[in-house]
């Protein structure tokens, strides 16, 4: 006898879909029975990801997370391929490499603030109405960074804009409980994805790894699995009761 998974019937947007934890957080959702639309910079990397889910699960779709107009064109293709839309999870993000906090490019501090922050602008101004409509609640996990809680050096504007994701988060947690509109924060440790050499400000190498993976007190960086599944907890039935909360999935570093 086969048992509902604990998603079922749920639609999701996940940003940053097409790779790292994005690929994590979609592969778990659709295993727990949502339909996703895969939101990605890079349409192909989109496409790839909702190709290798079973069929009529997923679809993969080209979008900004910084432009309201792409968030109005992925809800409209929630609604209009799955008929509605449940959960959004703002993963998508951008790091830039290491250095000195006065020597940050002005590009690069306008990036992280117009892709990690700018995003969960876009994301409550265009889908709250769209929830409130629905008149049956609602969920954003936006995925920050341990550096919201824990900030450190050469990495202090990046951890500025993950500061607001955890900010922006919790005011909006409190502004839209009375709507059962639930928004709740992830701070993931550093992951095992495309960013690890920007965040350790060089290559990619076991001896870089090792200081990074020594202040890590379970030894190891995050998965795209770890974070795929505590946004499916957050997501689910079981944390109808969660609000405004901001969990750790660092392995201890924050302690």
């Amino acid at each position: 006898m086969s048992h509902p998974g604990r998603l079922e019937g749920k639609v999701a947007i996940v940003t940053g879909g097409g790779a790292g934890f994005g690929v994590g957080i979609v592969e778990k959702f659709v295993f727990e029975g949502a339909k996703v639309v895969v939101l990605d910079i890079n349409e192909e990397d989109a496409k790839k990801v909702s190709s290798a889910q079973p069929p009529n699960l997923s679809v993969g779709l080209k979008g900004d997370v910084s432009c309201e107009a792409d968030w109005k064109a992925a809800l409209d293709a929630a609604v209009e391929t799955f008929g509605r839309l449940d959960i959004v999870v703002n993963n998508a993000g951008v790091v830039y490499k290491a250095c000195p906090s006065i020597e940050t490019s002005e590009e690069d501090y306008d990036r992280v603030m117009r892709v990690n922050l700018k995003s969960i602008y876009w994301s409550s101004k265009v889908i709250i109405p769209y929830f409130l409509a629905q008149n049956v609640g609602g969920l954003f996990i936006n995925i920050s960074s341990m550096a919201s809680p824990r900030p450190r050096p050469s990495l202090v504007w990046y951890g500025a804009s993950k500061g607001g994701v955890t900010n922006a988060t919790k005011g909006l947690a409190i502004e839209w409980a009375k709507h059962n509109i639930r928004f709740n924060v992830i701070h993931p440790v550093a992951g095992e994805t495309n960013m690890v050499p920007l965040f350790l400000g060089g290559p990619d190498s076991p001896e870089a790894r090792i200081g990074m993976m020594s202040t890590i007190p379970l030894g190891r960086f995050a998965l795209p699995a770890d974070i795929g599944n505590a946004a499916a907890f957050l997501a689910s039935d079981e944390a109808s009761m969660i609000t405004g909360a901001a969990l750790d999935v660092d392995g201890g570093r924050g302690i």
